[in-house]
């Protein structure tokens, strides 16, 4: 096999050659077909997210079983199947029993602490993959399985009110925003400032408004997500939502939040944050994706060119996201 791998904090990464691994009691060998290229990658490579390194970066794969370890019962060789970025919990630990396996005590996560899909095959646990939906094609997955999923648990997370502000528009925020247009919201959407091309396609996506990080919306908002790793934002946020507004922190890394007055976060706003994900947000997902019919807007890279799909995703240069495909 092949494979993009991280050797240390801040290097780039190179490209190596490995035996085919055998998949273990529980596990499923896959072939990959595609692999989106996360924030969170970025963040594992410039050493803000700990990482077991070497490692091969990537969990938002989508791929084709090969071949099924010991005690695999509900996946064959042939079956298209998503890995996400929870690669596996304990199962065991108060958090688990509790039906918080996102919170797991002893967790593994594919691309970070295991060997992820930047690679041409990959291993993983069969309890932790999802079937992938015939209605997506798999460089219109790959993106589902980590930005779309921690979206959905955002947004979940984030109310059922009717005005919803996305910070950050780039890979999870254009999924979402499908969503919650299909649910009859008014998304208001807020970029760098001064990029008109990721304004004018938040707009083409159904959103009421698009416009800069540091401006006020034009009316009051029932929720904010961030999705920017920006700790400056989530001041901005709180004066941008309404009395008793919720602001959703749905990255895993995120630059200091400054110093705030008490004024803003009080009239029972509220802020939270959004740890990984469980099962059942990857099952219901799917589930409503199929029904809002989202598409994910995908730019193309060969599995060599894994460097330059996260420098452009480092420079705001994307529009949607980035996928890897081993094949091209």
């Amino acid at each position: 096999m092949t494979a993009m791998q991280l050797g240390g904090v801040g290097q780039r990464l190179q490209p190596v050659s490995r035996a085919i691994p055998d998949p273990g009691d529980g596990e499923i060998l896959i072939k990959v077909a595609a692999c989106g290229v996360c924030r969170t990658d970025l963040h594992i490579v410039d050493g803000e997210v700990s990482a077991r390194l070497p490692i091969i970066p990537g969990h938002e794969i989508v791929g084709t079983v090969e071949r099924a370890g010991a005690h695999v019962s509900t996946l064959t060789a042939g079956d298209r199947v998503g890995v996400p970025w929870l690669g596996r919990s304990c199962g065991t630990c108060e958090y688990c029993r509790e039906g918080h396996e996102n919170l797991c005590d002893s967790p593994t996560f594919t691309g970070c602490t295991r060997d992820g899909g930047y690679a041409t095959h990959c291993v993983a646990d069969a309890r932790f993959c999802f079937p992938i939906p015939v209605a997506f094609a798999d460089e219109e997955a790959a993106p589902l399985l980590c930005a779309g999923l921690i979206g959905w648990r955002a947004l979940r997370a984030a109310g059922d009110g009717g005005r919803l502000g996305l910070y950050g528009f780039g890979a999870a925020a254009h999924i979402i925003a499908q969503i919650a247009v299909w649910q009859g919201r008014e998304v208001y959407a807020f970029t760098r400032p001064g990029d008109a091309q990721a304004q004018a396609f938040a707009q083409s996506l159904g959103c009421r408004w698009s416009g800069p990080s540091d401006a006020l919306p034009p009316v009051k908002l029932d929720a904010a997500i961030l999705f920017a790793p920006v700790g400056a934002l989530v001041p901005q946020a709180l004066r941008a939502v309404r009395k008793g507004g919720r602001v959703i922190c749905a990255g895993i890394h995120m630059s200091d939040i400054p110093q705030f007055p008490y004024r803003d976060l009080w009239e029972e706003r509220s802020i939270r944050s959004i740890a990984n994900l469980t099962r059942e947000d990857g099952e219901s997902f799917f589930e409503i994706g199929q029904q809002a019919r989202i598409r994910s807007v995908t730019t193309c890279f060969p599995l060599a060119d894994a460097n330059n799909a996260l420098a452009q995703l480092r420079s705001g240069q994307l529009v949607g996201a980035a996928v890897l495909i081993p094949s091209l």
